[in-house]
């Protein structure tokens, strides 16, 4: 799976927030003010389909595009290459920044140990 650049990532959170959109309608979703210009959009859209991540339904010369690759997908191919390139595959690497950084509560580390005492293999 090619890897996408911050624009690309964020074209494809509306697209999998939506399902199905038209150009105009991940511009209208976009956040941005002011909003960008319809054919840089359409550009990254097009990109996104060289990279197989969306596909299209034509309508005459108007395209509805919609995700070949599901957002759950992406974030674990994402989260794997996150913990390789930052923290040498290791998940208590992970933990321990998380729990330095993020200022975990009681409550949270609580449910990280359920969430692994309910994952680990008999």
């Amino acid at each position: 799976m090619e890897e996408l650049t911050k624009t690309e990532e964020r074209v494809m959170q509306v697209i999998w927030k939506l399902k199905a959109a038209f150009v105009k309608d991940i511009i209208d979703a976009l956040p941005d003010d002011p909003k960008p210009p319809y054919n840089t959009i359409s550009s990254v859209v097009r990109l996104l389909e060289k990279k197989a991540y969306v596909g299209y339904k034509a309508y005459g010369k108007t395209y509805e595009y919609f995700a070949l690759i599901s957002k759950s997908e992406y974030r674990k191919v994402s989260f794997k290459k996150m913990l390789a390139g930052y923290f040498d595959n290791s998940s208590s690497s992970l933990l321990s920044f998380m729990a330095k950084e993020e200022n975990l509560s009681a409550d949270d580390i609580k449910k990280i140990q359920d969430i692994i005492n309910k994952n680990q293999q008999p």
